[in-house]
Parts: structure tokens; sequence; C-alpha cells
């Protein structure tokens, strides 16, 4: 079944995407997509490139979405996790609204790093949301305790990597 995911930021549209969606119990959705930028984009630590597939967990009850990254071969670059509201799956496709923080995880698992949290710190959200700040921090730390006990690969509720 296909669908589309929407990443929205304060409100707007950043990306939207067509995916193929590969499970749905209810509660984890995980669907498969292919790198949605226009051109290749260079992180220094991670490069996402024509050809990159993104497998995509979302989930309706937690604040993060986790996205284990290959390239067109199938080689295992890694996974990047953006702490985002509470994923809404309907008719019209998943949307997440993106809160700023990140992480990123190596494909060797040695590399764990936090990522804008200077974005997030100048969004405002904890003065417009502060419930909405504190469960994204939390996110942001649950995933990298995930991340640095190896577990990412097998999140509770889903197993993250296969």
């Amino acid at each position: 079944m296909n669908t589309t995911v929407s990443l929205l930021k304060t409100g707007r549209i950043k990306v939207r995407y067509p995916a193929e969606v590969v499970a749905d119990d209810g509660t984890h959705v995980v669907v498969k997509a292919a790198w949605a930028g226009t051109s290749a984009r260079d992180f220094g630590f991670v490069r996402f490139e024509e050809g990159d597939v993104f497998t995509e967990h979302y989930w309706r009850d937690r604040w993060y979405a986790v996205k284990e990254v290959r390239d067109g071969g199938g080689t295992l670059k890694g996974w990047y996790c953006d702490v985002t509201r509470p994923a809404v799956v309907g008719p019209d496709g998943i949307v997440v609204e993106d809160l700023d923080l990140d992480l990123w995880v190596s494909a060797d698992e040695a590399t764990v790093l936090r990522l804008d949290e200077d974005e997030f710190a100048a969004s405002g959200l904890a003065e417009r949301d502060p419930g909405a700040a504190e469960a994204a921090l939390r996110a942001l730390d649950e995933l990298e305790g995930l991340a640095k006990a190896g577990l990412l690969t097998d999140l509770p509720g889903g197993a993250v990597a296969g």
C-alpha cells in the first residue's frame, strides 16, 4: 500500500514524499521511501543521495521517528532519528511535526551525535509549549540511551533493523 509522508515544521510542510507501507500494527507504522531530496546532501557525518533507501518507523504514541538509511546497494549507512510529535496516520498519509532535535547513529553504532540542540533552543517551543519541549528532550535522551546500549536495532514496539 502506498502513502504520503509529510514532515511539518512550525505548522508548514517542510517536505512531502511518497512511501510504501511495510507494516502497521495500529501503534507503529513502518514505511520504505527513496531519498526525497532533489540533490545529494552532505551533513559531514553522512551523505544522503539519490538511490538511498529509508526504512522509516513512526509511532502514534512516541515523540520520535527512526529512519534506517541504506545506500542503493543495501549497505547500512546508519540511523537518522527525528524528535517529533507522535505521528498522525490517516487517509491522507502520515503527518509528523519536526521539533528540531535529531540524533544520528553510524552503521557501526560507534558514533552517536545529538543534533540541532541550538535550533531547538531558538525555536521558542519551551516558552510556547513547555510540555511538548519536555517530551522532546525526554525523547532525545531515550533515543541516545537506546543507541548507546546497542538497542536501536530492536526498539520496543517493533524492530527497527531488517
